[in-house]
């Protein structure tokens, strides 16, 4: 596997990742489980995924750029409360969405792929019950995912 691709590329580029995170995010609105934690759901909410997660897939900075930042994401989480039952079925929809929008199912990809999700949303989880500020998952800036190191010795 040439590695030099950014998971972001290998991903299909903003239309790719753009398909994906709207098919979740539509999987996330029909959970009873997550609907609560979304409400009606956000237009805008689609593309600043997107944004977020192309960021971090080695794409464009936009989502620090333009769409708030970090920042914006700890703000977001602040207070909801997560539980960890909700947390794990965000993670399980995220990859039956990577199936659903027909993301590239190669291990290393899905292996990073899940890495990803279940690191945010362990950072999600931690912010959403902060009540002070040093209380909040120490992560300021979009992280960079990398392909994982099994992915690297190829």
């Amino acid at each position: 596997m040439a590695t030099s691709e950014t998971l972001f590329e290998h991903a299909g580029g903003e239309t790719g990742l753009h398909r994906f995170l709207g098919a979740f995010y539509a999987s996330v609105l029909a959970d009873p489980l997550l609907q609560p934690l979304f409400g009606v759901g956000r237009p805008e909410h689609v593309d600043h995924l997107t944004a977020f997660t192309a960021e971090s897939f080695g794409g464009p900075d936009r989502f620090s750029g333009e769409l708030g930042g970090f920042r914006h994401l700890i703000d977001v989480h602040r207070h909801l409360k997560i539980s960890e039952d909700q947390r794990r079925r965000f993670v399980e929809l995220y990859m039956a969405a990577a199936d659903q929008a027909g993301l590239p199912d190669d291990q290393p990809f899905r292996e990073a792929l899940r890495e990803h999700v279940e690191f945010g949303s362990h950072v999600a989880l931690q912010n959403s019950h902060a009540q002070t500020d040093d209380e909040l998952h120490p992560i300021r800036e979009v992280p960079l995912w990398q392909w994982p190191e099994s992915a690297a010795a190829q």
